[in-house]
C-alpha cells in the first residue's frame, strides 16, 4: 500500500465558515463557565449535538444552540480570541486563505452598533491573519428570515468596507423561510460595490433554490448548492458559468440534508465540471473543521491525489485572494502533487 500524501500540507482556501460556528468547543466551555452561562447537554457531554434540520423543529433547535453559543461572545477580547484561534486552526490544517462569514446584527447591541461590530471583526481578523501567517477576509451575511430592508442595510454597510477587508455579501439561515429573489435589491447594492455575491442555496431546498440564487441574485458562489445535483441542466449551467458550490459534507450529514457522508453528491458535481470549494460551515456544531472534509474526499468519495489537488485549486481560484497569492498557492498545490508520496 503506497503512502498517501499528507492532506494538511496541501494549500487550500476555506470559503465557507461562519463566525460563531468557527469557535473552538473548548473555548465555548471556558467562556460559558467564566460568564455563568448555562450550556445545554448538547453542547457539553453530548457534543457534537445530534441535529436534524429537515423539519422545522430541528432547524429551530439548531438555531437555538447557535444563539446560546453566540451569547458567550460578550467582550471585544472574546472576538479577538475567537478569530485568533480560528486562524491558528486553519493554518494547522493547511488552509492558507480564509473567508469568514458574519452577520453583524447578531452582535450589534453588544458592541455598540452594526458599524462598530463590523470594525471590531475586521480589526480582529487582520490581527489574527498576521499572527497565524495566513490570508483572511470577511463576508457580511444577511439573515433570510429577517426583513429584506435589514439585508439592504447590511449590503450598504458591506459596500462601505469593500477594499477594507470585506470581500463578499451572503445570505444564510433557513431557505424555506426566505426566498432568494426577495433579496435581489440588497445583492444589487453589494455587487455594485464590487463585492462577490455568495448566498446559501440548495441545502434544505432543492435545485430550484440554487437556480434562484443564480438567476435573481447573480451569485458568484453558492453556499452548499449540493441539491443542484438533482438537476443535470442546472449542473451544466453552474459549470458553464463557473459558479462554485461551497460543499460542506459533514454539515450536510449533521443537519440531515444527507443521511450519510456517502450520500453527499460531491463526486457527481465534480464530474459535471461544477467548481467546488470544500467547507466546514460550523465546526462548533458539527464537530469537524476543514481537514476532515478533504479526508472524506479521499476515503469516502474515492478522490485520488490529483483530484484532491484539483479540489484545492478550485477553492483557491474561487477565493477573493489577491492574484499574486492565488498564483503562489496554486504553484504550491502543484508542488504538493509533484512530491513523492
Amino acid at each position: 500500500m503506497e503512502m498517501a500524501r499528507p492532506l494538511n500540507t496541501l494549500p487550500k482556501a476555506h470559503l465557507h465558515l461562519h463566525f460563531t460556528g468557527s469557535m473552538r468547543h473548548s473555548t465555548l466551555i471556558e467562556l460559558a463557565r467564566e460568564q455563568g452561562v448555562h450550556l445545554p447537554d448538547a453542547l457539553v457531554e453530548d457534543w457534537p449535538p445530534k441535529l436534524r434540520a429537515t423539519d422545522e423543529r430541528g432547524w429551530f433547535r439548531f438555531q437555538r444552540l447557535y444563539d446560546i453559543a453566540r451569547s458567550v461572545l460578550r467582550r471585544p477580547e472574546d472576538v479577538y480570541r475567537l478569530l485568533r484561534e480560528a486562524a491558528e486552526d486553519e493554518a494547522r490544517e493547511g488552509s492558507r486563505w480564509l473567508e469568514i462569514q458574519v452577520d453583524p446584527s447578531g452582535y450589534a447591541q453588544r458592541f455598540g452598533g452594526l458599524t462598530e461590530t463590523l470594525e471590531l471583526v475586521l480589526d480582529a481578523t487582520d490581527k489574527a491573519a498576521r499572527q497565524a501567517g495566513i490570508g483572511m477576509a470577511v463576508i457580511v451575511a444577511a439573515n433570510r428570515i429577517r426583513h429584506t430592508l435589514d439585508a439592504r442595510t447590511l449590503a450598504r454597510l458591506a459596500a462601505r468596507y469593500q477594499g477594507r477587508g470585506v470581500v463578499g455579501f451572503g445570505l444564510s439561515n433557513d431557505e424555506r423561510r426566505g426566498r432568494a429573489r426577495d433579496f435581489e435589491h440588497a445583492f444589487r447594492i453589494a455587487r455594485g460595490a464590487g463585492l462577490l455575491a455568495v448566498p446559501h442555496g440548495g441545502e434544505l431546498l432543492g435545485a430550484a433554490s440554487v437556480a434562484e440564487c443564480l438567476d435573481d441574485l447573480d451569485a458568484d458562489r453558492i453556499g452548499h448548492g449540493v441539491r443542484a445535483a438533482e438537476s443535470p441542466r442546472l449542473m451544466e449551467r453552474l459549470a458553464d458559468r463557473q459558479v462554485t458550490c461551497e460543499v460542506c459534507p459533514l454539515s450536510n450529514v449533521g443537519l440531515g440534508v444527507a443521511e450519510r457522508p456517502e450520500d453527499v453528491p460531491l463526486r457527481r458535481l465534480f464530474e459535471a465540471g461544477v467548481p467546488i470549494a470544500l467547507g466546514a460551515d460550523d465546526p462548533l456544531l458539527f464537530g469537524a473543521r476543514l481537514l476532515p472534509q478533504y479526508e472524506l474526499a479521499r476515503d469516502v468519495y474515492g478522490f485520488g491525489d490529483a483530484e484532491i489537488a484539483e479540489l484545492a485549486r478550485q477553492s483557491i481560484r474561487s477565493s477573493t485572494a489577491p492574484e499574486a497569492v492565488k498564483k503562489e498557492l496554486l504553484s504550491e498545490a502543484d508542488a504538493w502533487l509533484a512530491s513523492p508520496e
